[in-house]
């Protein structure tokens, strides 16, 4: 009897043991994934809150809601079912997704940053018009959850391709912990930006002093916030962008982009201690990656403008 209680509590400890490895694994590879998810992640809170400008007060909340709700459907309805799948059956053809998010990546990233520099105006991104009527909320809903379905896209990928070691239940409840994770902050974040001068101005009418100039600086400082914000998200799409590109030409066989980048940034790193060679080599690798999606997203933009146009005078 005492053998067998023994031999069944080391069974237990040994599922538990499991379980808990199990979870440490998931628990690493979630937070491996979501930070190679980060560029387009900063993109999503960057273009979401243009879709509730010119709306009346009242109805930003509710219209960031509804778009909050449409990429949970979006990420755990129809993109979990088709990673996990996808992940199970044909890993053979993340490579290429990945490669084709990445020339989308350099080519959003490109158009903003030719739009900065008015190199071509054709490249600049239409503002939401202010037109009212019933059913523009519904229409401005609609398209910011289409634009979230492909951002969403891309960050499934992305986590995929870090997950390929997992088994098909793991890669479920990462690629879900991440949809939710990220959904939660990015509309969370979006939702603070969008209000935050309505709270500045609330402040500087209903107080006096300290709380009042505060309530007058967070006015003045939204504007140059969304620049910021704007900034920031063009860059982490080119170096995202011009990443997927690198690693997965490269994983498809073509290793001249990645080659052509370590032949740069090498004798850059080598200036360096050996102590500081790994992070000088990272930052090196994201800022070549950068110019790689720049420079190939300058190259699509034209094509695309130019089979959009043609589409148009059909």
């Amino acid at each position: 009897m005492p053998t067998g209680l023994v031999a069944l509590l080391d069974d237990v400890a040994a599922i538990a043991k499991v379980a808990a490895a199990s979870v440490d694994d998931i628990g690493v590879a979630a937070s491996r994934a979501g930070t190679k998810s980060a560029g387009v992640v900063i993109d999503d809170a960057a273009v979401t809150p243009t879709y509730v400008t010119g709306f009346d007060p009242s109805r930003e909340l509710p219209m960031i809601w509804k778009i909050t709700k449409g990429s949970f459907r979006n990420k755990l309805v129809f993109l979990l079912p088709a990673a996990v799948l996808l992940g199970q059956f044909a890993t053979f053809l993340i490579p290429i997704i990945l490669i084709f998010g990445g020339f989308f990546l350099c080519y959003e990233a490109a158009e903003k940053v030719l739009e900065w520099c008015h190199v071509d105006e054709s490249t600049k991104h239409d503002q939401p018009a202010i037109i009212e009527g019933p059913g523009r909320e519904d229409e401005m809903v609609s398209g910011a959850i289409r634009t979230d379905l492909i951002l969403s896209g891309e960050i499934m990928a992305i986590a995929l391709s870090e997950l390929t070691d997992q088994v098909w239940w793991q890669q479920a409840i990462i690629l879900a912990l991440i949809g939710i994770v990220i959904t939660i902050a990015v509309y969370g974040a979006v939702a603070l930006i969008v209000k935050m001068d309505d709270i500045g101005l609330h402040l500087a009418r209903e107080h006096e002093g300290i709380v009042a100039s505060f309530g007058r600086g967070l006015i003045l400082f939204m504007p140059k916030l969304l620049v910021s914000i704007s900034v920031i998200g063009t860059l982490a799409m080119a170096w995202v962008g011009g990443g997927l590109l690198v690693h997965n030409i490269a994983a498809v066989g073509w290793h001249g982009p990645e080659h052509l980048i370590d032949v740069i940034s090498h004798p850059l790193v080598g200036l360096f201690p050996a102590s500081a060679k790994l992070m000088v080599g990272g930052i090196a690798f994201a800022l070549l990656s950068g110019i790689l999606g720049v420079v190939v997203g300058a190259g699509i933009a034209p094509l695309v403008h130019k089979f959009m146009s043609h589409g148009e005078t059909q």
